[in-house]
């Protein structure tokens, strides 16, 4: 990625607002809460016609012993590698702290372009308090009084960060590329998954369900293949949701599915396929996305040769009349079939952006459609006469008829079966329409 920013500091000071603000979507949560960014957190943006990449990280702290700090802080360093430009966050009410301090301590011996961005300058008395911050004694280019909420002294701030960048990104870097997401109940393994498949630490992992709580999203390329892979937040039933940050991650994985090209509905192989796992496929499919199934800690399976075609009929007896879903048997853990899994949801992109000729299918159905023609209704008879595909983002098939009020859901299914049979469909809906000719 070319352009980067990343947004740091100490604990609510308002990075989220800020990366919020610059990107013009909320898409990190925002909480009065310390601690709730946790992962280094992407976002593109653009100011005066350039193109950049932002990166939103968690609030700095030092000398605590909370697992997820100790990740945070980790995060946020390997953040100010990525950046071209470091934008250190502060708050104006609350003045120079010790954490401040200690932080600017870490980036005091970077070369990069640096500004204190003395955020919560609401008046013109909070603007002149900036000046503090002078004292930490960084060499940072100036220090930028902002209210990220209001927005006000962000476009003075934006003026002065696209002077550092190249001349390349005058276009959204992610325009047309595929978006796949990984969804699936806390804990069974996404952000594992991820990491695995980079070669780093992306997400956050821990043994807590719950760790993850934005849509981490990652550009990634795999046998010449260029796509964004995204990692959300655990999806439980609602009932189980108590906090207000865990309702609000929810909503981010479920924005993120309806964003998405191909989504991989990840399942913990030592509890099977659940009811939320199935109602996310169904949120899926209701949204026209591409679909498969990835059963992960394959590991921790006691099995012999017969053991995973009969968990595999077993899922596929749940899924009903969706059995074109694959289904696919790994381990993150030991790195088993995980490239074979990536390697199948391109395959399902593939198949859901897949355009077949006009010539072709009326070669192939007309015959199946001869051999099986639909029911006649009171009398009258039903006669298919050219089928073509729309120019649809997913596939959709007009069938021409003289009757198509008369033609029922049953026909409706041997007609998609003979669709998926002759054409390769594996994990994408297709929706077949009927039009008078």
């Amino acid at each position: 990625m070319a352009n980067i920013v990343a947004i740091v500091g100490r604990p609510n000071v308002g990075k989220s607002t800020l990366f919020n603000r610059l990107v013009e979507e909320r898409k990190a949560i925002e909480d009065n809460l310390s601690g709730v960014t946790r992962d280094r957190h992407y976002g593109h943006a653009q100011w005066s016609g350039k193109f950049f990449s932002v990166i939103d990280t968690g609030g700095y702290v030092t000398g605590s012993e909370d697992i997820f700090e100790a990740e945070i802080r980790k995060q946020v360093k390997l953040a100010i590698e990525e950046a071209d430009v470091i934008l250190f966050v502060v708050d104006c009410n609350d003045g120079l702290t010790d954490l401040d301090s200690e932080f600017a301590n870490e980036l005091r011996g970077t070369k990069k372009p640096l500004y204190i961005v003395a955020n919560k300058a609401d008046n013109r008395e909070k603007a002149f308090m900036a000046n503090e911050f002078y004292q930490m004694g960084l060499s940072a280019f100036e220090i930028f009084p902002i209210a990220a909420v209001s927005g006000s002294g962000t476009g003075e701030l934006l003026d002065a960060v696209i002077t550092h960048f190249k001349d390349e990104g005058e276009e959204d870097p992610d325009a047309g590329v595929p978006k796949i997401s990984i969804l699936g109940r806390p804990n069974v393994g996404k952000s594992s998954f991820l990491n695995a498949l980079l070669g780093q630490e992306r997400s956050i992992v821990t043994d807590e369900a719950g760790t993850t709580r934005d849509a981490i999203h990652t550009r990634y390329k795999f046998f010449g293949k260029d796509f964004i892979i995204t990692d959300t937040a655990g999806i439980r039933k609602k009932g189980k949701v108590k906090e207000d940050i865990e309702f609000y991650s929810v909503m981010r994985s479920l924005r993120t599915l309806e964003e998405s090209d191909v989504v991989i509905v990840m399942v913990d192989a030592t509890r099977g396929l659940e009811a939320q796992d199935i109602n996310l496929i169904g949120l899926a499919i209701k949204n026209n996305k591409g679909v498969m199934i990835m059963v992960n800690k394959w590991d921790l399976i006691e099995k012999d040769h017969k053991t995973m075609n009969k968990i595999k009929e077993e899922m596929l007896d749940r899924l009903g009349e969706h059995k074109w879903i694959p289904i696919i048997f790994t381990s993150v853990v030991e790195k088993q079939r995980i490239f074979q899994a990536i390697e199948l949801a391109v395959k399902v992109f593939e198949n859901k952006t897949r355009r077949i000729p006009t010539s072709k299918l009326n070669d192939v159905l007309l015959q199946e459609i001869e051999k099986y023609p639909p029911p006649a209704w009171k009398g009258k008879y039903i006669k298919i006469k050219y089928v073509t595909q729309l120019p649809t983002k997913n596939p959709v098939f007009a069938f021409f008829c003289n009757l198509p009020q008369y033609i029922k859901d049953p026909y409706t299914r041997y007609l998609e079966n003979r669709l998926r049979e002759n054409f390769d469909f594996e994990g994408v809906p297709v929706k077949i329409v009927y039009k008078n000719k």
